[in-house]
């Protein structure tokens, strides 16, 4: 956990050390959000929002007639609805039936804005386009040079043309209206649009949304630059969509109207030909009503009977009259009453006659029959029964006659009441398929009525909540939003260059990836050296940051050999220019300052430059003179450097062909034993290990081990160099200094920025203090 949030602090550090990247990356970035912001169209959200009518709510309209239809059931499913919001053909309508074919820009210098509706100064009217027209580029540019001429740019000439007049192109055919009061030299922008593309693109443009999912209402949102247009295409949009369910109900209802009609012509015929029937039926027959004219045939059959009856009877009197008067034993008698005979010459008769019976018989009871008085009545009452009888004769005549009639028709009429089930029966099954072609006829002109009300009244499925509205604030670009994302890629491409380079980086730069790498004692960290003139750094008077780091270092060498012999000092590294002659050189004078005999080996027999980095006179003999003659004695190769004071050098010498065989002579031992017998400390300078091997060959003269590896030049991959070294003890007591840091090096670790510079700093600050002191008093 502390090696994290050490992590943490270091590379916080390393980012503030490059803050000018973070300065320079900001203001680079918020200069382009504010341009884009300045130049930038604005857009804005345009909604409106639909409830589309559920069958669970919709009213029946109609009743169970019109439900048959299915006219006015509103079976709609929302998501139905919403993908028929969505289908390319209705959103193609709506684009046509809006003219948005062609788009209209002002072009200003660093922008263009599109026109649209009432802001629109010119109208293009298409009377034919190719497919070409669309994939104009730059579609076309036309300048305005007067308010009758203006010039057509179309990238392939540039031409001059007059307003109303008709322009034709290889890509089509159109006529240019204007507004009056353009004006001269303004630009515009006419570009030609594929309706089917232009469609897919408003459709995947437009969202569809469910407000609740418990409500059936929809809401439809646009984003675009144009709020006017915007607002005519979702308004145009469901306008359409309303259209068309208006009209696919009607189609319904004008098929079945044209249907009903088609029916209702064929059963018009049908029922004519019917009645037609019916009407010859009865004309045959001479019926009107069937069970009307049996009813009353059966009451005149009754009637007739009846009548029948009574003349019969009458006819028995009359008879019985007749009979009566011819009889001789009543010939005196009264004559009975001719009861039901309506006859009143017989009444009258038969009256007189009863008459003169009284009178012959009230005679009697005082005159003898043979009277002349009883003689005229018998002569009287002879004569009145003849005509009695005769006129019972006549009366009988025209009652028999009468009897016959009644007879005939009363045949008559019972033979048509025998007829009438046969024809009611037939009459019945004419009627009955008049019925049917009736109740068909009336049923389907019901259904007509009804389709033509729903014809009438057909509603849409739709109810518009609200129409659509653009919001007062463009929803794009979001400028905090922007401004935010600015300062965030402002601090993120420093961050992400920052982290590629390190990524990509393979040479050492922090002393984390020493120490991650291996497991060598780090025993300090020089900082860089500003004055690359002079390699010696340490002197008695020296106070500066790089100086005290070689004092500290010396220190450190204390601690790191406490208890044992440390005379012998060896110093290489991976390769060349890490470093080594400097810290050997720098090494050696601050132990020299400490009193100690040190003496510096330029054992780098095969590139030598530490005399050269001294400054000094490059000595007549050297290591390389010792080890070949033997007639030259250590006392020979020491120099005293002249420097600082107990500080020697003892140089190379020529440089020899085979220095790695003559590192193996036995005199090397005589070498570092007469030093170590006359110097406190031996600072061995050597060739780097990751090129040669003479360093291991003079491991076994050292006591220690220090192995340079210099900031942003010694390669990652050379550190598993110095762990084999470690790990295999190829030399005794190895330790890291690492060399020339800078400040994005530091890193909130080594000693070079945390230490030397705070601690060195301050001893500069105090020692101009001192100076300034001492001046002042002077001047007292």
């Amino acid at each position: 956990m502390e090696e994290r949030e050490v992590n943490i602090k270091a590379l916080l550090l390393n980012y503030v050390r490059h803050w000018k990247w973070f300065l320079f990356s900001l203001l680079f970035f918020v200069s382009i959000t504010f341009l884009y912001l300045r130049y930038v169209t604005p857009q804005y959200s345009i909604s409106t929002t639909l409830l589309i009518k559920d069958d669970k709510k919709a009213p029946n309209m109609g009743g169970n007639a019109f439900a048959e239809l299915d006219l006015f059931n509103a079976n709609q499913n929302i998501n139905n609805e919403i993908e028929v919001l969505k289908g390319k053909t209705l959103m193609q309508r709506v684009v046509k039936e809006l003219g948005l074919e062609t788009s209209y820009y002002l072009e200003k210098t660093f922008s263009s804005t599109e026109l649209y509706g009432k802001d629109l100064p010119l109208k293009l009217t298409i009377h034919g386009l190719d497919s070409t027209a669309y994939e104009l580029s730059d579609g076309l540019l036309i300048t305005i040079l007067d308010n009758n001429n203006f010039e057509l740019d179309d990238g392939e000439s540039v031409k001059k043309y007059s307003f109303g007049k008709q322009v034709s192109k290889s890509y089509g055919q159109f006529t240019l209206t204007s507004s009056s009061g353009l004006e001269p030299f303004t630009t515009y922008r006419v570009r030609f649009h594929n309706l089917t593309r232009l469609a897919a693109g408003y459709n995947s443009a437009i969202e569809f949304n469910l407000v609740n999912k418990e409500a059936s209402v929809i809401s439809l949102s646009l984003v675009h630059e144009n709020r006017a247009k915007a607002i005519d295409i979702l308004n145009k949009l469901v306008e359409v969509y309303n259209r068309e369910a208006i009209e696919d109900k009607n189609q319904l209802a004008d098929r079945t109207v044209r249907f009903i009609d088609e029916r209702l012509s064929y059963l018009v015929s049908e029922l004519s030909d019917v009645e037609k029937n019916v009407e010859k039926y009865k004309r045959e027959h001479e019926i009107t009503n069937v069970s009307a004219e049996a009813q009353q045939y059966l009451q005149e059959a009754g009637d007739y009977t009846r009548r029948l009856a009574e003349v019969q009877n009458q006819l028995s009197i009359l008879e019985s009259i007749e009979q009566y008067l011819r009889k001789q034993e009543t010939k005196n008698d009264l004559v009975p009453s001719a009861l039901g005979i309506q006859d009143p010459t017989l009444n009258g008769l038969i009256a007189k006659f009863n008459d003169l019976q009284l009178e012959r018989q009230r005679l009697l009871r005082t005159t003898q029959e043979g009277s002349p008085l009883i003689v005229s009545l018998d002569q009287q009452l002879t004569n009145l029964r003849e005509n009695i009888l005769e006129n019972l004769r006549n009366i009988k005549q025209g009652i028999g006659i009468t009897l016959n009639n009644l007879k005939s028709n009363s045949g008559q009429f019972k033979s048509r009441i025998q007829d009438v089930p046969s024809i009611e029966r037939n009459l019945l099954e004419i009627q009955r398929e008049q019925g049917i072609k009736e109740a068909l006829y009336s049923y389907l002109l019901q259904k007509r009525e009804e389709s033509a009300i729903s014809l009438a009244s057909t509603v849409s499925n739709t109810r518009i909540i609200d129409r659509a509205m653009a919001g007062e604030r463009p929803v794009k670009p979001r400028r905090v939003l922007v401004l935010f994302f600015a300062l965030i890629i402002g601090f993120g491409v420093p961050i992400g260059l920052l982290y590629i380079r390190d990524l990509l980086n393979d040479k050492v730069t922090l002393m984390s990836d020493v120490q991650e790498a291996v497991p060598v004692p780090i025993l300090g960290e020089l900082i860089h050296n500003e004055d690359e003139q002079h390699t010696l750094v340490v002197n008695k008077s020296s106070r500066t940051p790089l100086a005290e780091l070689f004092r500290l270092i010396r220190t450190n060498l204390q601690f790191a050999t406490l208890g044992k012999e440390n005379k012998v000092i060896l110093i290489t590294s991976s390769m060349t220019r890490e470093g080594k002659t400097f810290f050997s050189i720098n090494m050696g004078a601050s132990m020299a300052l400490t009193g100690k005999r040190v003496v510096l080996l330029e054992f780098d027999i095969r590139k030598p430059k530490l005399i050269k980095d001294l400054g000094i006179p490059v000595p007549k003999k050297g290591i390389t003179n010792y080890l070949v003659d033997k007639a030259i004695t250590v006392g020979d190769l020491v120099n005293d450097t002249k420097l600082v004071d107990n500080l020697f050098v003892i140089g190379a010498g020529p440089i020899p062909p085979n220095p790695a065989e003559l590192l193996l002579s036995s005199r090397i031992d005589e070498l570092f034993n007469t030093l170590k017998e006359n110097f406190d400390c031996i600072i061995v300078d050597t060739s780097p290990v990751g090129q040669v091997a003479d360093a291991f060959t003079l491991a076994k003269q050292a006591d220690m081990g220090i192995y340079m590896v210099r900031y942003n030049y010694t390669f990652k991959q050379q550190l598993n160099i110095v762990k084999d070294v470690y790990e295999n003890k190829k030399i005794p007591n190895l330790n890291i200094v690492l060399n020339d840091a800078k400040e994005e090096n530091a890193y909130g670790y080594g000693y070079g920025y945390g230490y030397g510079y705070g601690y060195g700093a301050e001893l500069d600050e105090k020692r101009n203090w001192l100076s300034r002191i001492k001046k002042y008093l002077k001047r007292g």
